[in-house]
């Protein structure tokens, strides 16, 4: 069976060495960060199923699916888990076609709002799923996260 995920949330772009709370990069909370290698199965689950969760709201917002079949495709050409959330698979698609110079709606998506080219979605979508993670974590720890 194909998965998407790996072992970490990690991307290699941790600012929280640089004094953030919340990572810009893979959006965990520093205490997580540091504590990940000691966390069991069911605590990196909890972990991994709300980053999952932010960026399927933030993707859902960003994006829809204007074309199932050329979706579909597309979802099928990057052989990437069919299984998975669209919200997922349109994530890795962006991810997939950053550097490329096609319209997002050839891979059977619709921009919501304003248009723009993959690698400009791509960051607006991970600039608002940093934003939602910093609401997460002020609201559960009661303190600003900036």
């Amino acid at each position: 069976m194909k998965t998407l995920q790996r072992t970490t949330p990690c991307v290699g772009i941790c600012s929280t060495t640089y004094g953030d709370l919340v990572c810009r990069g893979c959006k965990r909370y520093a205490h997580e960060i540091v504590q990940w290698n000691g966390y069991d199965t069911e605590q990196r689950d909890t972990v991994w199923q709300r980053l999952l969760n932010l960026r399927a709201e933030t993707v859902r917002c960003a994006l829809s699916v204007s074309d199932e079949a050329r979706f579909a495709q597309t979802v099928a050409g990057f052989d990437l888990p069919e299984e998975e959330p669209w919200p997922v698979l349109a994530y890795e698609v962006l991810r997939r076609v950053v550097r490329r110079d096609q319209p997002i709606e050839s891979f059977g998506l619709a921009v919501t709002g304003e248009p723009a080219n993959a690698l400009m979605l791509l960051r607006r979508i991970d600039a608002d799923i940093y934003q939602r993670a910093l609401a997460h974590y002020e609201h559960s720890y009661r303190v600003s996260a900036q």
